[in-house]
């Protein structure tokens, strides 16, 4: 087939290909298109984790704690902030859950802002975020204004300056947004909200690994993601939240725990926050649940961050390529931007038939990511997917509504 010939070009072309092998194997697997939900594992994590549990937990059992793992989270933090997030040391960490750490970032920052009265966030934006987002202003009493988007789109520049005001808190937006991959413009809008005295947190769980991020240069105050997605960090693994310098020692996170303390072995009577970008901890940090990460930074650090997004920017170019020449014709619709400029890692397909044809696709080892009520979302990690498997899957989304289609 042509289009195969051609992603086999594309392939031998590729200079990052080499990477895939890095990768734990599945010689079942036809496609894989979800790396924007759950992210494939490293072989070199499967090692990582056999060393840490004989040589680590089991041979240094509970003093692993003083050796090395108690600044795991700031350590880590650092190294991802550096490679991945455009920020310096000191303002990173990791631990705790992507909806744990939107609380502890919401409350601080509306606190921060007494007076204000509202928050500002889009209406498409992820529902973890809508719904943390509704709970805190029930708690504390503030108004929620909704921003209407585009679904094949996403917050605009024009929609943030006529949305903040004297009364805004805090704005919150996913700089890539889930549904539709659009690449919000955070510089500028970051620019807006603090020209209105008000503060931004960055969901950044779509754009982590695979989208240029600048979160110093942008100016961000805040910003919170998961390690899961495109850092494969495995099912449930921890996530990051940054918190720009200036503002760690005027910000009071609401979940005091003892890890977040001064001195957390000193056991005090009083909590007294930790300093520093520690103090926006709370327990027990998931060490084993780091390990992964660890890997997967290091990972894109070699293979180069601007490489990762020049190949993310040829998948995504070739799926809709391959997209408008097989599905079109069967009225399959691109619900994602066009302008690579504007575009994350993944590409949104709808059509009213996908919803029947997902187990179809799942059962045959392709799988893409389903989201209600009609779109595929087909999810294109650069380090571990190639341009034949992403056509092969398209392939067989095209073979499976011909099927649909004649039993129509």
């Amino acid at each position: 087939m042509v289009l195969l010939d051609q992603a086999a070009k594309l392939d031998a072309a590729d200079p990052l290909n080499r990477y895939r092998d890095r990768f734990v194997p599945n010689e079942d697997l036809v496609a894989y298109l979800d790396g924007n939900s759950l992210g494939r594992p490293l072989k070199a994590t499967v090692d990582r984790l056999r060393s840490f549990v004989e040589e680590q937990w089991g041979g240094r059992l509970i003093r692993g704690w003083d050796e090395r793992w108690l600044d795991t989270p700031a350590r880590l933090g650092d190294h991802l902030g550096r490679v991945v997030l455009g920020a310096a040391g000191g303002q990173t960490v990791i631990g705790d859950s992507t909806t744990v750490l939107l609380y502890k970032l919401i409350r601080a920052a509306v606190a921060a802002r007494p007076g204000r009265t509202e928050v500002v966030c889009d209406r498409d934006n992820f529902p973890t975020d809508r719904y943390i987002l509704q709970g805190v202003a029930a708690e504390c009493g503030l108004r929620i204004k909704w921003l209407d988007v585009d679904p094949a789109g996403g917050v605009t520049v024009d929609q943030v300056h006529k949305a903040v005001g004297s009364d805004t808190a805090l704005v919150l937006f996913s700089h890539v947004a889930y549904r539709s991959g659009w690449l919000a413009e955070a510089a500028e809008i970051t620019e807006l909200a603090h020209a209105a005295g008000a503060l931004v947190l960055w969901d950044l769980c779509h754009s982590a690994g695979v989208v240029p991020v600048e979160l110093d240069e942008w100016g961000a105050d805040l910003a919170v993601g998961c390690t899961y997605k495109f850092l494969n960090g495995g099912p449930g693994a921890p996530a990051f939240a940054y918190v720009r310098a200036e503002l760690q020692d005027s910000l009071q996170q609401p979940i005091w725990g003892w890890i977040g303390a001064r001195n957390p072995f000193e056991m005090g009577e009083r909590y007294e926050p930790a300093t520093g970008i520690r103090r926006f901890l709370s327990g027990t940090p998931p060490i084993l649940g780091l390990q992964p990460v660890i890997d997967m930074v290091e990972l894109i650090e070699e293979a180069g961050p601007a490489a990762v997004r020049a190949k993310s920017v040829q998948l995504t170019e070739h799926a809709i390529t391959v997209a408008d020449e097989l599905l079109t014709p069967h009225g399959v619709r691109v619900g994602s931007p066009r302008d690579s400029d504007r575009r994350g890692s993944h590409v949104t397909l709808a059509h009213p038939d996908f919803h029947t044809i997902v187990r179809h696709l799942w059962d045959r080892d392709v799988i893409p990511d389903f989201r209600n009520p009609d779109t595929l979302r087909i999810g294109l990690s650069p380090l571990s997917t190639s341009f034949t498997e992403t056509t092969r899957g398209l392939i067989a989304i095209d073979e499976a509504l011909r099927v649909v289609g004649g039993a129509h």
